[in-house]
């Protein structure tokens, strides 16, 4: 049972990794293109999520939201959060 829910987890973690990512490459081009933007919101909703390896590797990837400080240091400080939180549980 517990391969099962650590499987799920880890399997969990890679999707919205790559959601989050592909939402800084999406809005990038956007940015670039002039177009319609995905909401700051929405790229921080997906960070806190579990996406914020995702999100900061989208950030220098992409160059995208560099100069923020809400994503700048809000992005890192949730990926600290999101692996202390993971310590915790798999020490539980």
């Amino acid at each position: 049972m517990e391969v099962i829910a650590l499987w799920s987890a880890v399997g969990y973690i890679i999707l919205i990794t790559l959601i989050a990512l592909a939402m800084f490459g999406i809005d990038k081009q956007r940015a670039i293109k002039k177009g319609r933007r995905i909401p700051e919101k929405q790229l921080l909703f997906i960070s806190l999520m579990g996406g914020s390896i995702g999100a900061l590797s989208g950030m220098y990837l992409f160059h995208h939201k560099t100069k923020h400080p809400l994503f700048y240091l809000g992005i890192p400080t949730i990926l600290l959060l999101e692996i202390i939180f993971a310590v915790y549980i798999y020490h539980q």
